[in-house]
């Protein structure tokens, strides 16, 4: 286990005083029913501020609700949305045709999270109630590698990430309170064997990764969303702030290591799990609502952490969704926009 290391210095901690370098404004918002939705919509941001829907999937089993989707896209370039939810089944929408590419059923229980590899978009990972993470084929269907076992999750796992330019390094949290980094360098032939399979994907060999490369205790609480900034990790937890640091891992001892937290962002009234950050395409900021209806903007590339946006207070729930880009081989097929938009959901 990970330790924090002292280093004799303390965390540069952001102030919550918005700074007026920059000038933000809502130009939109939506409500979609009087109740909460948990359907798969497409948008496109036209111009003015105004957002149209262009698409709307909800699932034929009524019990379904979706928690997470992701872009991904097929070896063709076919643009592909990945849903999961409380059924525990992904579905692989193609959005071209609108119609189900493929699903997915192997984990024991809900979908809390699924993310894109931007440099294989073909590649998805998936994060579980059922304490594992899962990397999927969207080309071919197959599960790929379960990250789980003696060394894995002791609880629900909530967020997962690739890194954006370590092809073999992903990141996983959740609600052991941890932070988990693992490598799949030494099982990357079977990844790439996941491209050229032609027999079934129930026979692939699937393989197990039991073990992290390094696992950090950064938060007190639930861990509910992570994601890598170059080789930092900022993480979220329920004590009400993100923190940006940085694993040092000893090459010779996987597993060992330490803690540098370089910085903290405050996002008071978030003491509830599963209110996740997001990120624009090229981590000049991000942006959290929380509890009472509020979103905080903060700036990534400085310090101290700069807040630079602090507004909307709503009679509900905020959420923030993002359109992500960041998909380096994707070509649309359909006329969306791929500009990259922070919407004020109201639930």
């Amino acid at each position: 286990m990970a330790k924090v290391a002292a280093l004799g210095c303390e965390p540069v901690v952001g102030s919550l005083v918005a700074s007026k370098k920059r000038e933000y404004r809502v130009t939109n918002r939506l409500q979609e029913g009087k109740r909460p939705l948990y359907a798969v919509t497409v948008y496109q941001c036209l111009e003015g501020g105004v957002i149209a829907v262009l698409q709307s999937y909800i699932d034929e089993d009524k019990d379904e609700s979706f928690y997470t989707v992701s872009w991904a896209c097929n070896v063709d370039g076919t643009p592909l949305l990945v849903a999961g939810g409380i059924n525990g089944i992904i579905r692989v929408i193609d959005a071209g045709n609108e119609k189900i590419h493929k699903c997915f059923v192997g984990h024991g229980d809900s979908i809390n999270e699924i993310r894109t590899q931007t440099l294989k978009p073909s590649l998805v990972l998936s994060a579980s109630k059922d304490e594992s993470v899962r990397l999927w084929n969207v080309h071919t269907g197959i599960c790929i590698l379960i990250f789980a076992g003696a060394g894995g999750h002791r609880n629900e796992v909530l967020s997962v990430d690739f890194h954006p330019s370590d092809i073999y390094r992903i990141a996983s949290c959740g609600m052991d309170n941890t932070v988990k980094i693992w490598s799949m360098k030494e099982f990357w032939t079977y990844v790439e064997k996941s491209f050229t399979w032609t027999d079934l994907p129930s026979k692939f060999p699937t393989k197990y990764v039991q073990f992290p490369v390094f696992i950090a205790s950064v938060h007190s609480n639930y861990v509910d969303c992570s994601r890598w900034l170059g080789d930092f990790i900022m993480s979220k937890s329920v004590d009400n702030e993100i923190v940006l640091w940085e694993p040092k891992m000893k090459e010779q001892s996987p597993g060992e290591g330490s803690v540098d937290i370089l910085q903290k962002y405050p996002v008071p009234e978030c003491d509830i799990w599963f209110i996740k950050f997001s990120c624009d395409f090229h981590y000049n900021a991000a942006a959290i609502g929380n509890r009472e209806g509020k979103i905080f903007v903060w700036e990534l590339q400085s310090s101290p952490p700069v807040l630079i946006a602090r507004y909307i207070e709503c009679t509900s729930s905020v959420a923030i969704l993002t359109v992500e880009p960041t998909l380096k081989n994707f070509k649309p097929l359909v006329p969306w926009s791929l500009d990259v938009v922070l919407i004020a959901y109201l639930l």
